[in-house]
């Protein structure tokens, strides 16, 4: 405990930036009383709802939840949505600066309508293309007058335009340039476009998907991520399972397992987000992977028992921790 509470206050001093796809979840809860006489479909009638910062904003909000300075660059359309996001930048005590409009896509949002706290539908609105050469060279701008002065760079790439292949790699030199780690949570475009990178944390499902493989032992899921590391010269692969907890491929012959911390799981909405930003502040703060990963752990394991999109502070994870003994 002592070390973990150490390395919880170590994250005050530090400055993140993270780079990605900004989404709004919108939850829109009411009652079912009815099915409606046009199909045979439950008719709710809404009486709450809430928006929340979800993607790299949602990162961007755990890494501030956290203790640590964040700064965030990403693509919103020029949209009510994106005035709701602005709104909630502001009333969360985000700078804005990073973000960069773009009038002709749609900003994402994700809605998620239910009754009874059981999701029913969710809707998706968004644009995927990737900006066109006037708005990549704004955001290069954006991540250029940030990077310089920060510690650390999470990559948090939904595919959802922003990350192109060329915001990728001129991203990827300047990190070099300015001696700035870099994590990243990838998906399936530009999967491999990360070579050597600090932290690269995939799921499993990805994994498979992007490796073309469908492993039939576990020797082979660790032989496969062990050639993956080496091929793109990554420090750590960190390979999240679900239940079946973390996987860290590095220098060692081995890798190492962590299961899951999770006591109760309510809702792994925005689990992976928390994951990626607990892991790499722990990084940046001087962590060795494995302290790391298993604060990271224990994050995930905090917001896995709240409703939604959420975050978690170092009180809650130190709690929890004091809990588990």
């Amino acid at each position: 405990m002592p070390k973990m509470q150490a390395l919880c206050q170590a994250f005050k001093g530090l400055k993140v930036m993270v780079l990605g796809d900004i989404m709004l979840d919108s939850y829109q809860w009411g009652k079912v009383q009815r099915i409606s006489p046009e199909a045979p479909v439950p008719v709710i009638e809404i009486n709450r709802e809430e928006y929340r910062l979800g993607g790299a904003a949602n990162v961007a909000l755990n890494i501030a939840s956290l203790g640590a300075e964040v700064c965030c660059v990403g693509l919103t359309g020029k949209d009510s949505t994106a005035k709701i996001i602005h709104k909630l930048f502001n009333e969360k005590g985000l700078n804005t600066e990073g973000l960069v409009a773009d009038a002709a896509r749609k900003s994402t949002i994700k809605t998620r309508i239910g009754a009874v706290n059981q999701q029913i539908v969710r809707i998706d609105i968004e644009d995927t293309f990737y900006p066109n050469e006037k708005i990549s060279a704004r955001l290069i701008k954006s991540i250029k007058k940030e990077l310089k002065n920060c510690d650390f760079l999470v990559i948090e790439d939904y595919n959802k335009g922003l990350l192109s292949p060329e915001i990728i790699s001129a991203t990827l030199k300047l990190c070099k340039e300015y001696r700035v780690g870099v994590s990243v949570d990838p998906k399936q475009k530009n999967f491999f476009a990360y070579e050597g990178v600090e932290i690269f944390k995939p799921n499993y499902k990805e994994l498979i998907l992007n490796l073309g493989l469908s492993f039939e032992s576990e020797s082979e899921f660790h032989s496969q991520a062990f050639g993956l590391r080496a091929r793109m010269k990554i420090q750590y692969l960190v390979v999240t399972r679900g239940s079946k907890g973390m996987f860290i491929f590095g220098k060692a012959p081995e890798a190492l397992h962590l299961p899951t911390a999770a006591r109760e799981v309510y809702d792994v909405s925005g689990a992976g987000d928390t994951v990626i930003s607990a892991l790499s502040l722990a990084f940046a703060a001087g962590a060795d992977i494995e302290t790391a990963a298993r604060l990271a752990n224990t994050a995930a394991g905090v917001v896995v028992s709240k409703m939604g999109t959420a975050t978690v502070n170092t009180q809650e994870i130190l709690e929890y921790l004091k809990d588990g003994k």
